[in-house]
């Protein structure tokens, strides 16, 4: 877990920010009116900044969406899918981008000339430091949330080797909007800061428990088949249509909703409440809210984990008990908004099914999709190889693996894959007692993964002393 800067979300939102964007700017915090005062000022110095403002500013205008936080949404998500500045360009191909991401496309270029011209670098690095302290103020009240929600779950995040989970803070959003985003592996949330304002804890959380908790799901498919059923039930439901396409889907926030219920502010009220909580859950369609809340008190009572409880309450879902529960539901007229985002675009289907299949322990229909897309050059080869490369590792085929990260590193353009491989061959060389060629790699890790929290760690873990297998480093 971090949680972090982005010059690159300064850079989008200070755009937005230019461009009229000021969605309860009166109860951000000050950095915000302070860094557009001297953005203002950049425009009206020179005829060139104003002309590069006027068009980029006429793009925005015209893509923008009657809400603005739907607005500030679609920036947010073309933002995690670029490379830092300068460049400013995606990391993927164009028609790999998030859908709603394609839809502000069009901004990108005018933004590119605008940061030039307008000097945001110079404004940014002028800021850095007030951008530190924020992140340093909310530190604190993340770590904790994260640990509790461990403690409870008896649950470790350690093992989620190469799965990052970012929690990014910019001010120059508005500060009662948080955007989540899960991409592939990836989970981020970008929150901004308000005047005095506390850290939307309960918002991140969610992101975290999905985090945690989707991965689990995956190595269960034959038992998520048989619950499919349930899918028939909720058809009528006002949540979100994902959730009434994807078993998983829905397993996943039920679980997540009953944690909520049992935990954080909501564990502290009456047991009343909670189960208004979980009714109202239920009543937008999230079914198995009331199975989950169950089994969850019995889980608190057990000292195993629940890795190792996942199963038995998956397994205990009875479908005709279920579908008798869910037909006497008298669903609700709407639901709430749900904050998380599933963007992968669908053009990543194969690769992003191959990564969920690797994660879930399931190597082998991981690398057949992974060579599939390989070979049908239909996604990006740089992933597919970083997979099969993966594979191999978990397949003890060291030479394989070496083999596979090297080609990756050939074709590779998205940063994530370039550090990953770059430290995974460092490690190779380390167990093949080879530290010159090993420390080669570690630092070109920590120059592809500067911005990229978890892998410039093991970066400079790996700078710091030759690598240890898993059994021995932890």
């Amino acid at each position: 877990m971090a949680l972090d800067t982005s010059e690159t979300l300064f850079t989008v939102m200070t755009a937005l920010n230019a461009c009229g964007y000021d969605q309860e700017l009166d109860v951000s915090d000050p950095l915000r009116s302070q860094i557009r005062s001297e953005v203002a000022k950049a425009i009206q110095a020179a005829p060139e900044v104003k002309e590069a403002t006027r068009a980029m500013c006429q793009v925005y205008a015209d893509l923008q969406q009657p809400d603005s936080s739907r607005t500030l949404a679609q920036y947010v998500s073309l933002a995690l899918y670029l490379n830092p500045p300068p460049a400013l360009t995606p990391r993927v191909r164009d028609t790999e981008l998030p859908p709603d991401a394609t839809a502000v496309f069009g901004f990108l270029p005018l933004m590119q000339k605008f940061y030039q011209v307008a000097g945001l670098h110079a404004i940014w690095e002028r800021h850095r430091e007030a951008y530190s302290a924020l992140t340093e103020r909310y530190h604190e009240p993340l770590s904790k949330m994260l640990f509790d929600t461990e403690i409870y779950l008896k649950l470790p995040s350690s093992g989620y080797l190469g799965h990052q989970f970012t929690v990014y803070l910019d001010p120059m959003g508005a500060p009662g909007q948080t955007n989540a985003r899960n991409y592939g592996p990836d989970y981020f949330v970008v929150i901004s800061a308000g005047k005095g304002s506390s850290l939307k804890v309960e918002q991140i959380r969610h992101t975290y428990l999905h985090y945690l908790l989707d991965p689990l799901a995956l190595k269960y498919p034959a038992t998520l088949k048989r619950l499919e059923p349930l899918l028939d039930a909720v058809k009528t439901a006002p949540m979100d249509e994902s959730f009434k396409n994807d078993i998983s889907l829905l397993v996943t926030e039920c679980l997540i909703r009953a944690i909520e219920a049992r935990t954080g502010p909501m564990g502290k009220a009456s047991e009343e409440a909670r189960d208004q909580a979980v009714e109202a859950s239920m009543e937008q369609g999230f079914i198995l809210t009331g199975y989950y809340y169950d089994a969850l008190v019995q889980f608190e009572k057990d000292p195993a984990g629940l890795r190792n409880a996942y199963g038995d309450m998956l397994t205990g879902i009875e479908v005709g008990k279920e579908e008798k529960r869910a037909a006497q539901i008298q669903f609700a007229n709407q639901a709430d908004t749900e904050l998380l985002h599933l963007s992968r675009p669908l053009e990543g289907k194969l690769l992003v099914t191959a990564e969920q299949r690797l994660s879930a322990g399931d190597a082998e229909t991981a690398q057949k999709l992974a060579q599939e897309a390989l070979d049908e050059k239909s996604e990006d080869p740089g992933r597919a190889l970083f997979i099969l490369a993966q594979v191999a590792t978990m397949n003890r085929d060291i030479q394989g693996a070496r083999n596979y990260f090297q080609r990756a590193l050939e074709v590779a353009q998205e940063p994530k894959v370039v550090a990953w491989s770059h430290i995974y061959l460092g490690r190779i060389f380390d167990l093949q007692e080879d530290r010159a060629a090993a420390l080669d790699h570690y630092r070109a890790a920590l120059n592809a993964g500067a911005l990229l929290p978890e892998a410039k760690a093991a970066a400079e873990r790996g700078l710091q002393q030759p690598y240890e297998p898993p059994s021995h480093a932890q």
